[in-house]
Formats: C-alpha cells, sequence, structure tokens
C-alpha cells in the first residue's frame, strides 16, 4: 500500500477545497490506515441501493403471442441460468443478476395508471383524499438506515417530467415513486444541471450555488491547485483512481454546460418541458451517469430513477419507433406495435446495462461499486395493453457485498406478493424488518 511506511491515511470524507467549493473524493486506497483489514476501518465501501422504474411493463409471455414474443423471461440458474434476450446487456454481470416469475403488486390493481409510480416501492394502496396517504417506500427506509453517513441520504431523479396527462393529470401517486413519509411524496428532478450542483456544490442555498458557479463554471478549475497537490502524495494506483473520477467530473460538467447553453429565445416554452436535453440520449444518460459519480464519491448511498414518466408520449426515432411510448403501449395486439414496443423495452435496458457496466468497472475497496450494491429494475404493470398487474418484470443486480448471489432465476408460488421482493432487499442490506407492505416473507431462494 501507499501509505504503508508512512502510516498516513487520507479520512473517507476527505474534500478537496478551493476557489469557494468543495469536491468529494472516491474510495481510495489511501483511505485505508496502514496495516488495517479493509473490513475494520471506517473507510470501508458502504452497500448502496438504486431503484429503476419502467412504465408499461415488458413483453413477456403475457399476450396472445405467447413465448414467440416474449423477449423477458428468464430460466435457470447457474451454467444453465438463460436470460430474455431483452436483457443481452446485461450478460457479462448475469453472476450479479436475479429474475423472476410469479411476481404481483395488488396494491396497484384497477388503477390503470394513476397509482402505478408510488405503489411500486410501497405495496400499499394509497389513500383517497385530498391529501397524499400513503406510507414511507422502501428506497426511503433505507435512505434511513443507510443514507445518514452521506451529505444527501438519497436521490430521487427522472429522465423527463413527471406529470403526464395520461397519468392522471399529475395526481399524488403518479407523479413520484417515493414517499419520505406518509404523507410526504418526494419530487422527481429530471434537470441535470439541477442534480450536478446539488451533488457538486455543497452550499445552504441555490443562490449560493449559482452564485459560486457563475464566478467559475468549473469545479475542477477552482481545486485545481489542491488536486495537484493531492496526487503526489498517492500511490500509482490512487493515481488512477482519482484521475479516472476527475474525468468523469469534467465530461459531465462539459454536457451540463452544453445543455445550459441552449438558445431558448424565441421559443414558447411549455410550463412542463420534456427536459434539459432536447436528444434523449444524452438526457437519459447523464441522469444515469450522475447516479453513478454520487455513488463513487459516496455523496449518497440511496438513488431512484424514473426511467420514463407514467403515460409518456415520448417517441424514439434513434430506434425506429415513430409512435409515442404510451399510445404503443396499448399495442391491440398487433404484432408490428409489440415488436415496436419490445424495441422502446430493450432500449431502456441497454442504457441500464451501460450503468451497470460503468458500475462493474469503478473500484470501490475490495472489489467494484456493483460489487457492494444491489439494485431493483422493473415496472408496476405487465400487459400493458390491459393495464394488469400480474406477472410484474423485475429484476435484483447486484453483489451487496457478498449478500445476494445472481446467476439464477426465481420462481415463487403464483401470485407471490412483489413486497416479498422489498423484504429480500432489505434483508440483503442488513436491514432487520418484519413486514413491509402486503409481504408475506422473504424469499429465501434469493
Amino acid at each position: 500500500m501507499a501509505n504503508f511506511l508512512t502510516k498516513k491515511h487520507l479520512s473517507r470524507r476527505k474534500l478537496l477545497r478551493g476557489g469557494g467549493v468543495a469536491l468529494a473524493l472516491p474510495f481510495l486506497e489511501a483511505m485505508v490506515p496502514a496495516s488495517t483489514a479493509l473490513a475494520q476501518v471506517q473507510a470501508m465501501p458502504k452497500k448502496r441501493a438504486g431503484f429503476f422504474y419502467l412504465p408499461h411493463g415488458t413483453i413477456m409471455n403475457n399476450t396472445p403471442f405467447g413465448t414467440d414474443v416474449d423477449q423477458w423471461t428468464s430460466s435457470g440458474a447457474g451454467a444453465d441460468f438463460r436470460m430474455g434476450k431483452m436483457l443481452d446487456s446485461l450478460e457479462p454481470y448475469k453472476q450479479y443478476v436475479t429474475t423472476f416469475d410469479n411476481i404481483e403488486n395488488t396494491a396497484a390493481l384497477g388503477s390503470v395508471h394513476t397509482r402505478n409510480p408510488a405503489t411500486w416501492l410501497s405495496c400499499v394502496v394509497p389513500g383517497t383524499g385530498s391529501i397524499p396517504e400513503l406510507t414511507t417506500t422502501l428506497d426511503q427506509v433505507i435512505a434511513q438506515q443507510l443514507g445518514q453517513e452521506t451529505a444527501l441520504p438519497s436521490l430521487e431523479l427522472a429522465t423527463e417530467t413527471t406529470i403526464q396527462v395520461a397519468a392522471g393529470n399529475g395526481g399524488f401517486y403518479a407523479v413520484t415513486t417515493s414517499f419520505s413519509s406518509p404523507n410526504q411524496p418526494l419530487p422527481m428532478e429530471f434537470n441535470p444541471r439541477k442534480v450536478f450542483i446539488q451533488l457538486m456544490g455543497p452550499y445552504d442555498t441555490q443562490e449560493e450555488r449559482t452564485r459560486i458557479l457563475a464566478k467559475n463554471s468549473s469545479v475542477l478549475d477552482m481545486i485545481a491547485d489542491r488536486t495537484r497537490a493531492l496526487q503526489k502524495e498517492l500511490g500509482a494506483g490512487d493515481q488512477a483512481i482519482l484521475s479516472d473520477y476527475l474525468d468523469t467530473v469534467r465530461e459531465i460538467e462539459r454536457r451540463v454546460q452544453i445543455a445550459s447553453d441552449q438558445d431558448m429565445s424565441g421559443i414558447d416554452v411549455p410550463t412542463a418541458p420534456v427536459g434539459v436535453f432536447e436528444n434523449f440520449d444524452e438526457q437519459i444518460t447523464i441522469m444515469y451517469d450522475l447516479i453513478a459519480l454520487a455513488y463513487q464519491a459516496d455523496l449518497t448511498r440511496i438513488a431512484t430513477l424514473v426511467t420514463a414518466a407514467e403515460g409518456t408520449d415520448r417517441t424514439y426515432p434513434q430506434v425506429g419507433v415513430n409512435g409515442g411510448f404510451h399510445p404503443v403501449s396499448h399495442h391491440t395486439n398487433d404484432i408490428a406495435r409489440i415488436q415496436d414496443l419490445i424495441r422502446i423495452q430493450t432500449y431502456h435496458m441497454q442504457h441500464f446495462g451501460r450503468f451497470i457496466k460503468k458500475l462493474a468497472e469503478t473500484p470501490d475497496g475490495d472489489g467494484s461499486i456493483l460489487d457492494h450494491s444491489l439494485f431493483l429494475y422493473g415496472s408496476n404493470m405487465s400487459n400493458s395493453n390491459q393495464h394488469d398487474n400480474y406477472p410484474l418484470p423485475e429484476i435484483l443486480v447486484g453483489g451487496a457485498s457478498g449478500a445476494h448471489k445472481g446467476g439464477k432465476h426465481v420462481t415463487p408460488p403464483p401470485r407471490t406478493p412483489l413486497a416479498n421482493i422489498h423484504l429480500t432487499i432489505l434483508d440483503k442490506l442488513g436491514i432487520g424488518q418484519e413486514s413491509f407492505g402486503n409481504g408475506t416473507g422473504i424469499l429465501t431462494e434469493v
């Protein structure tokens, strides 16, 4: 180790400061005291959790065409584990992947779209009054336990505005997946510049962040002298990790600046704009990258991303689909429309796969960020043409610091509550909880 002889080490909470800003650091070898086992130090990698919500279900064996068009369902375990074609982007990481059959969420039954987002992580039927009435959602239960040592207990993000006409006109339960308490829904932020400032500009008010960043648009330029000094103290391995991390920050800065420089003069901007980036590839990519950056810098350990809004009419010409996501989801059992929907769903999975690849390649103590994380990717709808909620497409990805062993397809009894997956996630993250939502117990096969 670089610090073996000097007996000096960096604090895990060390920040690079300069020019009125501070930048968190990734996990470095120099943060472990000399001759100390990683598991015995406060700097050891921490478990992370993430929740990635896809509206409108997936094409499984849930249409009249049966298995002929099923692009989602997996089978087997170990060497015989075969993931559905839609999951091809996860193939290099299938030892981290668990897929499921027979999952249901009765809390969303009969609601069409209006309860799907909020009940995905709660599994509780919400109230019908004039104020929100649900429960603390899974991500926030975890944040209360694992998110108290970080600058941000959790991140709640979306790739576009979640206020969509087709999803209940912005009702309490259609616009967010996250409730910090039974009466407190959390907004989903879809402006990447605001997220970046939240992560990289730790000031008390938005006015302070804006004023500081206006003086110098690059956080890295403002801490350049301190960065050079720190690099001289690090070993070769830590220098490479720090360099890659700073390159990531710089690239995100560059893309955020491009977005903020868009000339909106003469344009009638709607009250609910789709997003900052006109190009959705760039928008969804940067939201995933911001989550990865937040994990790497240990700015948060819990994140939730709505990958597309419930009821969205967004088109996907980049994969040859000119119809909107929501209209296409009502495929009326037309094979051409089903194939279009498969293209959209595969597109979203490919972006999630890119995110998983990034985390698998990001060192974190004795492994990677993926080794120390557990992610749920899925939907609260099954066959979008019928607005039903069984069987739900759900997958777990990540090592959870050794607590989760993937490489298998789990087939619990028919109509197993989605909340049983949630209880299993809590168990894998070391958060003992006897009940959650309408769950009946953990899934011991996971």
